[in-house]
């Protein structure tokens, strides 16, 4: 399920970083698109290193996951958002949770005792 988890939070990072290309500059701001596509390229690396058994790079891949999906949290507070973008933020949210909850949990070992 980790990998499951690392897949999902693999591929918000890949929609963070499109966000740069696909902002209006309105919504998302141009300021806070970019700092996602940061956040976005940062998590990716630290998916990739997760991936391959870096279990340090876990807890930096969840903080950054989290500050990301705290950045869309305005669209829920701002007049004037359509409603597909809210809709797309619930969702980020909703993923980054499931995501995040995937890889923080430990799971049994599945080694035979000796």
């Amino acid at each position: 399920m980790k990998r499951v988890g690392l897949a999902l939070l693999a591929l918000l990072s890949c929609i963070d970083i499109a966000t740069l290309l696909l902002t209006d500059g309105s919504h998302p701001p141009y300021e806070i698109a970019a700092f996602d596509a940061l956040l976005g390229a940062t998590s990716l690396v630290l998916v990739i290193a997760c991936w391959r058994g870096k279990s340090k790079a876990l807890l930096p891949l969840i903080v950054l996951r989290a500050i990301s999906a705290l950045t869309v949290v305005p669209v829920f507070v701002v007049n004037d958002i359509p409603a597909g973008v809210v809709a797309a933020a619930a969702g980020i949210v909703a993923a980054t949770v499931l995501g995040i909850v995937l890889v923080a949990r430990p799971y049994p070992s599945t080694g035979a005792a000796s």
